[in-house]
């Protein structure tokens, strides 16, 4: 697993680089703030219900939660699944609203 941290991934999404970012954090965490990917809770990926990111196996797959430790599992469980390209967001949201805000 390697780790990016907030400003690398602003950098390149504002430089319009099609990203697959997985929000690993709870359906009403998500609801009040996101940085727009794809939600998959932590409980489904350690549980293997991971069908809908399937086409991602050999992508690399950008994956933060509220604080990076939920993130941390999330990747290290992902890799034992085969997902080879997984990088943890350093301090997730809360680094990242520390930085840019909401």
């Amino acid at each position: 697993m390697e780790n990016i941290t907030v400003e690398e991934l602003k950098s390149r999404m504002d430089a319009g680089e099609k990203l697959n970012i997985i929000d690993v954090r709870e359906p009403h965490e998500y609801q009040e703030f996101n940085i727009g990917g794809k939600l998959v809770p932590l409980g489904n990926i350690l549980s293997m219900q991971t069908d809908e990111l399937e086409d991602y196996k050999d992508q690399e797959l950008i994956v933060h939660c509220r604080a990076g430790s939920r993130s941390t599992q999330a990747c290290l469980f992902l890799e034992t699944m085969g997902y080879s390209r997984c990088k943890n967001l350093v301090g997730g949201m809360v680094a990242w609203e520390a930085k840019f805000g909401r």
